[in-house]
């Protein structure tokens, strides 16, 4: 999933950074202030979920627009707008994704 989204939204002008767990993605983000990130849920190491709390609540991340790519049920949407500290992503798309709808989501995102 991250080599096919990697270079379709590089092939379609965007420059990507990529990360294989949880905890690399956070640290990519408070080091290189992504305009966005794409975050799947199941993640090895530290989840998706940890990663996408710890984005939230850090300063330096936490106005980094965030959209969930997870084949975990619908119940996970529930479950994100039933917590109170954590703001939900802006947008969530499931697996198997589909990349136009994702390329459109993110230049609306990016106001592209």
């Amino acid at each position: 999933m991250v080599n096919l989204l990697h270079s379709f939204l590089q092939d379609n002008g965007f420059e990507v950074l990529t990360a294989y767990n949880g905890k690399e993605c956070f640290e990519k983000a408070k080091d290189d202030q992504p305009d966005l990130i794409t975050l799947d849920i199941s993640m090895p190491d530290e989840s998706g979920v940890r990663a996408f709390r710890n984005i939230q609540e850090a300063p330096e991340t936490k106005d980094i627009p965030v959209i969930i790519i997870t084949g975990i049920s619908k119940d996970f949407k529930k479950f994100i707008h039933s917590r109170k500290k954590v703001k939900p992503p802006v947008a969530y798309m499931e697996k198997p994704i589909d990349t136009f709808e994702l390329l459109a989501k993110v230049n609306e995102i990016l106001g592209q």
